[in-house]
């Protein structure tokens, strides 16, 4: 969400979309919608486009990952 809610722009979130692999068209839609942020960071193009794998190389930690690592020798 947080991230979605930083490409303010229509036209930056339609760039970021298609780098992350999204075809022209399906970016503009997703691009322009008008649905609140917490609802479309629940959809399956976000889904499927900042995946876990992407978000870790962009530096980003899993919140469950860092569970698990602080409460393993409990």
């Amino acid at each position: 969400m947080c991230i979605w809610k930083g490409w303010k722009k229509i036209k930056t979130r339609h760039e970021n979309l298609v780098k992350l692999g999204l075809k022209t068209n399906k970016a503009w839609g997703y691009a322009n919608t008008r649905k609140g942020y917490w609802r479309i960071s629940n959809s399956p193009i976000l889904s499927r486009t900042l995946t876990n794998k992407r978000l870790k190389e962009m530096g980003l930690t899993s919140i469950l990952e860092t569970y698990n690592l602080k409460h393993q020798f409990c």
